[in-house]
């Protein structure tokens, strides 16, 4: 082994940048007349049908707030040309800006929540409130998507993944496919 391939340690509080799970999401929550949008990296998918995915949502965020009292939201997938609006959207609180309206954002009615799509996102997946077994001690939400809405092109858009320290990978712009080396079920 060459010292180049050595290993060191590595401080546990940043192996984010080698595990975030999946592309960095905005989601766009609302309660009766109040609605935000929150930047979310720490989410994952837990079953494919039903459609679940787990989101961890600090109580710190307002958004936490909506989702817990309106039981929904939409989870949408930016690509790396919003990542200004990403940033922005991370740094700032949903009780002192309308994020929509300092992003430049369009809402658009979603068909089943009464949270807003964000239009200019790729995807929009409308969500309900699961399981809620975890929100208390661990802020973990088990959402169903139970609509979605994608764009036909691109197939494969450049997503956004935070490695943490304000430094961000994109996908999409690479492809391998071993599609042929799956087997049928285990794709």
């Amino acid at each position: 082994m060459s010292t180049g391939d050595a290993k060191i340690d590595f401080p546990p509080e940043n192996v984010r940048k080698y595990l975030e799970p999946g592309p960095i999401v905005l989601i766009s929550s609302q309660w009766q007349d109040e609605h935000d949008i929150m930047t979310l990296g720490w989410h994952t998918i837990m079953e494919f049908s039903p459609s679940l995915v787990g989101c961890m949502i600090s109580a710190i965020n307002h958004s936490h707030q909506l989702i817990r009292a309106s039981g929904e939201c939409v989870i949408n997938l930016p690509t790396a040309d919003m990542i200004d609006q990403v940033v922005a959207i991370g740094n700032s609180s949903g009780t002192q800006v309308d994020k929509f309206r300092a992003n430049n954002l369009t809402p658009r009615a979603a068909s089943n929540v009464q949270a807003p799509l964000i239009d200019e996102c790729v995807a929009n997946f409308e969500c309900r409130l699961y399981d809620d077994a975890l929100v208390e001690e661990y802020n973990f939400f088990i959402f169903e998507v139970v609509k979605a809405h994608i764009r036909r092109q691109p197939e494969y858009p450049q997503t956004l993944h935070y490695t943490g320290a304000g430094i961000f990978n994109v996908s999409g712009a690479t492809l391998l496919d071993k599609s042929a080396d799956f087997r049928p079920g285990m794709l």
